[in-house]
């Protein structure tokens, strides 16, 4: 497991999530304890020349207590409110924290539009590039103030993930509650610590849905292992292990579960297009465009096309879906809008061309904006 202790110890610019149940005390207040050992292995990382980011949840656990919540609410005004409570005595104490080093923090609040659309993701970047050339520490949440239903991670695995990817981190570190990833509940004896991770077939039959145990926090293993898929699948490792390991993580030790990277990293812009979008329609496509699109990695045409779900704006992302099936096969960046493409269909490019003009021989997903889902 010497790898182990390369890739971790080797990492430049780390990006590192921790849940709420790791930061809070059984009644929802910040444990200040937990958020000061924390900063602590932090500090140290970033005051030897590490570059960090640190994803944090807790906001919505740390305002239950002041607002007299006994636990946390159903109701997204009552999460909103608590977020807002708990927001900035999170980073009032991370700021107190990380100040006994020398350092500064700056607060990045996110929805789920500041990563899935392209100006915003450009936008965050230039922001969190920018705090960590001024020697900031950036601290990024969900900014579960405003976020709505529709609008809103859930989890801060996925968004860790992304901004692992958006900044070009060396590694990712997701603190949690439970110390590694186990073959079936960490609390069953039978149960076998993973320590590394190669692919989906180290996965098999293991058992990931195993909640927090606080009933403060969202996520639960299956949003780690996603979000592990997501960051890897960018080239990018990841540590899966509980926030008390934290400083054994960092010193390379053999703790947690080690996701490996994939060797070869995605460009930037298709791994935006599947991770970082959400669709806003489908198409969907006959057996030959289905094999066009998939087998031949060929541009997607009117004439596959069988049906247009959505309301969408020419370069908006859309799913390409198996009609026969249902099942979504891509990705991609739609040349048309969801009101021109029904009387297009089933028709081909230069007969759209000779019917409608020059300006309709053109493809409705372009193979470089298309990526395989």
């Amino acid at each position: 497991m010497g790898r182990v202790r390369e890739v971790v110890t080797g990492a430049r610019r780390i990006v590192v999530k921790v849940g709420s149940s790791s930061l809070t005390t059984a009644a929802g207040g910040l444990d200040e304890q937990r958020v000061d050992a924390l900063v602590d292995v932090l500090g140290g990382l970033a005051t030897h020349g590490r570059e960090v980011v640190l994803v944090s949840s807790g906001a919505i656990a740390a305002g239950l207590a002041p607002l007299r919540l006994r636990r946390r609410p159903r109701d997204l005004a009552t999460q909103q409110a608590a977020a807002s409570v708990g927001q900035g005595l999170l980073i009032g104490r991370y700021a107190a924290g990380f100040a006994r080093h020398g350092l500064t923090v700056g607060q990045v609040l996110l929805t789920v539009d500041d990563v899935t659309r392209r100006v915003h993701y450009r936008n965050a970047y230039r922001t969190l590039r920018k705090l960590l050339d001024l020697g900031a520490v950036p601290i990024v949440n969900e900014n579960d103030t405003v976020a709505t239903e529709e609008i809103r991670f859930g989890d801060n695995d996925r968004l860790a993930a992304l901004v692992a990817a958006l900044v070009d981190a060396d590694l990712l570190v997701l603190l949690s509650d439970v110390d590694a990833l186990y073959t079936g509940s960490p609390s069953d004896p039978a149960s076998r610590r993973i320590p590394y991770v190669t692919g989906d077939d180290d996965l098999a039959g293991v058992k990931v849905s195993t909640p927090g145990k606080s009933g403060v926090g969202t996520g639960g293993m299956v949003t780690k292992v996603e979000a592990a898929r997501i960051a890897t699948g960018f080239g990018i490792p990841v540590v899966l292990t509980s926030a008390p390991q934290a400083g054994s993580v960092m010193t390379g030790d053999d703790v947690g579960t080690l996701f490996r990277a994939a060797e070869h990293r995605p460009a930037a812009r298709l791994f935006w297009l599947a991770h970082a979008t959400a669709p806003r329609g489908r198409l969907h496509l006959d057996p030959g465009a289905v094999t066009a699109v998939v087998a031949r990695r060929k541009s997607l045409l009117p004439a596959g096309i069988t049906a247009v779900d959505g309301s969408f704006a020419a370069g908006d992302p859309v799913d390409l879906v198996d009609a026969g099936s249902g099942a979504p096969v891509a990705r991609g960046l739609v040349n048309y809008d969801a009101v021109e493409l029904p009387a297009l269909l089933g028709r081909s490019t230069p007969e759209l061309a000779a019917a409608l003009g020059p300006g309709y021989e053109r493809e409705v997903v372009h193979r470089d904006d298309l990526v395989l889902l």
